[in-house]
């Protein structure tokens, strides 16, 4: 095997560093933070994340971290079914997710790399040098690191992105996110006919929840609690956590249990917030073959996209098995190069398809304004179900390549 450099130690490049050194790769991960660290948040892992995740032989101890979200329905702003819970729940069982803590899956993901990755954190990447003939490499202004295979794990705002598709450029999706988790001992107490699963939507703002785990224990984490997410319309805001709380707050004040509840139980250390942004125009490679290998773009650096399907951690764990898989006993030369172009091809028609997936989705669920809220709850029935259930199976309808 060759030497790779990762560039980013999201959980992307952590699951792709890690399998890849126990494949016999010499791996280099470089981090821009001082030190690698997971969000306080959660993540939604759906069916093809978890599959991707088992190939990668990353989901030991998955299920003792994992809590299955229950299709709950959906719910107006003003507390009134959308969809009752008795529909969602007959909707496909292939496109149910479970729910994870950032830092449970972050520490699995630690723990799978091998004492032969070199990590290298503080390394902020300025500049990719990606050119036909010479073995890619990346530099900080300092020190440069060459590979026989370059990973571009760095993000929407990708630094090796930029030397492999330069015309590509970074918008707003128009909307912000905020993510949360209330550890047990913080957690209101909520009604019994109040449950978590379900998704409330109003004109401009979306909110869901989630348990992780049962209060009193969180199995083999110890990082239990209930997870939400908040999603509004606009731009990220620029204040600070407790400030932006309070807008939250304000912003959902009149909407039904369990919303005042959690955001009242909520710290401003607990936000994590979002300025969710896409690639455009969307990316027609994800690799570009070098005199030796080449350049492997993986996660939001290759696919960055609205989350309305919230695919984005699933994604990058497909990537990675589909790389790793086709990269797998390959030596730097025509192997290796034949590997990249061969991840590309396989990877930008599926992340399409989830993209045109995460389209039809924003229009059923991400109307603006008042008008186009109304029409929305007036159209919502088998129809919109239907696309609902359509895209969410299509999404997760990914097995890894042999």
């Amino acid at each position: 095997m060759g030497q790779a450099v990762v560039v980013g130690a999201g959980v992307g490049g952590l699951a792709a560093a890690g399998a890849l050194a126990r494949n016999g790769w010499r791996v280099t991960l470089l981090e821009r933070n001082d030190r690698l660290r997971a969000d306080p948040a959660a993540v939604l892992l759906w069916p093809n994340g978890v599959r991707a995740l088992r190939a990668l032989g990353l989901a030991d101890g998955l299920d003792s971290i994992a809590t299955p979200v229950p299709p709950s329905g959906i719910r107006r702003a003003d507390g009134s079914w959308l969809v009752q819970p008795g529909a969602a729940a007959a909707l496909s069982p292939r496109s149910a997710p479970v729910v994870v803590h950032s830092e449970d899956l972050h520490d699995a993901l630690i723990a799978r790399l091998t004492a032969t990755v070199d990590v290298r954190t503080g390394i902020s990447v300025r500049q990719a040098r990606v050119t036909p003939r010479d073995r890619p490499s990346v530099t900080d202004g300092r020190a440069t690191w060459e590979a026989d295979l370059l990973v571009g794990a760095d993000g929407v705002q990708s630094v090796v992105r930029r030397a492999v598709s330069p015309e590509s450029s970074v918008i707003s999706s128009g909307y912000a996110a905020w993510r949360a988790v209330i550890p047990w001992y913080r957690a209101p107490h909520l009604a019994t006919d109040v449950a978590l699963g379900a998704e409330i939507l109003g004109g401009d703002y979306r909110f869901f929840a989630a348990s992780l785990g049962e209060r009193g224990s969180a199995g083999a984490s110890t990082r239990g609690g209930i997870y939400w997410q908040a999603t509004v319309a606009g731009a990220a805001r620029p204040e600070a956590p407790a400030t932006q709380l309070a807008l939250l707050r304000r912003w959902f004040e009149r909407w039904p249990a369990p919303v005042g509840d959690l955001l009242g139980a909520t710290e401003p250390d607990d936000l994590v917030q979002h300025d969710v942004r896409e690639i455009n125009p969307a990316l027609t490679e994800f690799g570009t073959p070098s005199t030796t290998g080449g350049v492997a773009l993986i996660g939001d650096a290759a696919h960055g996209m609205a989350h309305h399907l919230a695919q984005g951690a699933c994604l990058a764990f497909e990537d990675v098995a589909t790389l790793v898989a086709l990269a797998n006993q390959t030596q730097p030369g025509d192997g290796l190069r034949a590997a990249v172009l061969a991840y590309s091809k396989a990877r930008v028609p599926r992340s399409a398809a989830v993209a045109r997936q995460t389209k039809r989705v924003a229009a059923v669920l991400a109307p603006r304004g008042r008008f186009g809220t109304r029409a929305r709850d007036a159209a919502f029935g088998v129809l919109s179900t239907r696309v609902l259930d359509r895209a969410r199976a299509e999404a997760a309808n990914w097995f890894p390549p042999n």
